[in-house]
């Protein structure tokens, strides 16, 4: 009979946020696959688990994915762990869980400590929707469609960022979402010194520029407001003429009846005011 994969989170700073069941499952399994092992044989030893250790990373995640797989079949149960946080997001995690669904692996994930949500909760900024970025794409092309992409976003965004990119990626967000976005910036969660500051992109970028970032940050920006979306059309459709206007709906196939209506719709007036427009 297979084994099962366990995804263990772990704390992302204080030790007291990891849960029993985690502590159990980590003594009780056969080996731990970590994404460093220098780094989890700190938190192994603080909770005396003795279970054997095996390395799983950014760069050996393919190839490695399946020799644990070859050891779930053989009736191992394996749990993953990352250095912080619950695995499977945003790291080689995902890759491993993949495999083991193509390979008729049972995987189960032990809920904990994800810095995502927890920098969310805290934020003061809506948490209904939201959009989880992780860390930005690093090759250039993937991250400006990353960001244009975030442009119009209207959930609630998250990103991650290192101490040596934070200004950087500030300065890339204020360009694409403006200075006056509203943002929460967390800075090392759960430990000694956390902190957090609601400030706009334009006023964080100011500040990091005189003050030198240090820990780890989360980012978590307020969404385009559908208001300013639908104001922005509208513009966009008065820069127009009407006649413009209709032909962008006529040259789908629309009838000239219906494209007044739409036209009247995109710019906030009667149709009758666009049938007398366009006799006149």
């Amino acid at each position: 009979m297979a084994g099962k994969l366990y995804l263990c989170a772990t704390p992302i700073g204080n030790l007291e946020d990891i849960t029993y069941r985690v502590l159990r499952t980590l003594k009780e399994v056969d080996l731990i696959a970590a994404e460093d092992t220098r780094n989890s044989i700190k938190l192994l030893n603080h909770f005396e688990i003795k279970t054997p250790m095996t390395s799983y990373h950014e760069f050996n995640k393919i190839d490695k994915a399946y020799q644990l797989v070859d050891k779930l079949r053989e009736g191992k149960n394996i749990a993953l762990i990352t250095d912080a946080g619950t695995p499977g997001i945003s790291d080689p995690g995902e890759d491993l869980v993949r495999i083991c669904y193509e390979e008729g692996i049972e995987v189960t994930s032990l809920p904990g400590a994800a810095a995502c949500i927890t920098a969310l909760t805290m934020s003061g900024l809506p948490t209904r929707r939201f959009a989880f970025e992780a860390f930005l794409p690093r090759d250039k092309k993937e991250r400006a469609l990353v960001l244009d992409g975030l442009a119009n976003e209207t959930r609630t965004i998250i990103i991650y960022e290192a101490p040596h990119h934070l200004v950087k990626t500030l300065e890339e967000l204020e360009s694409v979402l403006g200075s006056d976005r509203k943002l929460t910036i967390c800075r090392e969660l759960t430990k000694r010194y956390e902190e957090k500051m609601q400030t706009t992109l334009g006023d964080s970028f100011s500040y990091y520029e005189q003050n030198e970032p240090r820990g780890e940050y989360v980012l978590v920006l307020q969404g385009k407001s559908f208001e300013e979306i639908a104001e922005e059309e509208k513009k966009n459709w008065e820069s127009m003429t009407l006649e413009e206007h209709m032909q962008v709906y006529e040259s789908q196939g629309i009838a000239r009846k219906e494209a007044m209506k739409l036209v009247a719709k995109d710019r906030g007036i009667s149709k009758r005011d666009v049938y007398q427009a366009l006799l006149s």
